[in-house]
C-alpha cells in the first residue's frame, strides 16, 4: 500500500482547491448577487436534452439554478429583465461555464448577432396534429394545391417485387 499523500501545500482538501481555482467571483445582474459559473455542471447539459422540447417555465427555471444556483430567474423576472437582457445573460453565464471569460459586451454582440447561447431555439415546424389541421400549400407555379407525388414510401427500398 502506498503512503498515504499530503495535501498539496495550501488545500486541506478538494473542495479548498476548487474553491481557490474556481475563483469564487460574483457578479450583480439586475439587483441579484450570483455566482460567476466557473464550469459547466454534468448533469447541465443531460437536462437541456431531456426539456429541448418543454415550454414550462418550471424547466427554464431548473436550468437556470444549475447555471446560477437558486432562483435567480424569479428574481430577474421580477426585477423587469428583458428577453435581450436574459439572452445576453445566459450567453455570457455560458461562456464563463465553458472556461471562456467573456464581457457582457461581447455577450450582447454575439447575442445580436445569432449566435448566443440565450437565443432561443428555432421554432420547429408544427407537429402533425398542426399539419394535419393546417390548410393545404398552394404549389408555387400553378397555384393549385399541391398533390403527393408517389403513394409509396421513399424512406427504404422494397425487398420484395410488387408483380
Amino acid at each position: 500500500m502506498s503512503p498515504a499523500r499530503k495535501p498539496q501545500a495550501g488545500h486541506e482538501s478538494w473542495d479548498a482547491f476548487w474553491a481557490e481555482v474556481s475563483g469564487g467571483r460574483t457578479e450583480v445582474i439586475r439587483g441579484v448577487e450570483v455566482a460567476v459559473p466557473s464550469d459547466m455542471p454534468l448533469v447541465m447539459e443531460k437536462r437541456i436534452e431531456e426539456l429541448r422540447d418543454s415550454e414550462a417555465e418550471e424547466d427554464l427555471h431548473e436550468l437556470v439554478a444549475m447555471l446560477f444556483g437558486g432562483d435567480v430567474l424569479g428574481e430577474w423576472i421580477e426585477s423587469g429583465m428583458g428577453v435581450l437582457e436574459f439572452q445576453t445573460v445566459l450567453t455570457w453565464g455560458m461562456a464563463q461555464a465553458g472556461g471562456r471569460d467573456m464581457s457582457f459586451s461581447e455577450a450582447l454582440e454575439l447575442v445580436r448577432s445569432g449566435g448566443g447561447e440565450g437565443k432561443p431555439a428555432a421554432p420547429k415546424g408544427p407537429n402533425r396534429a398542426a399539419r394535419r389541421s393546417a390548410p393545404a400549400k398552394r404549389s408555387a407555379a400553378g397555384g393549385g394545391q399541391s398533390r403527393r407525388t408517389s403513394g409509396g414510401s421513399t424512406s427504404s427500398r422494397r425487398t420484395t417485387s410488387r408483380s
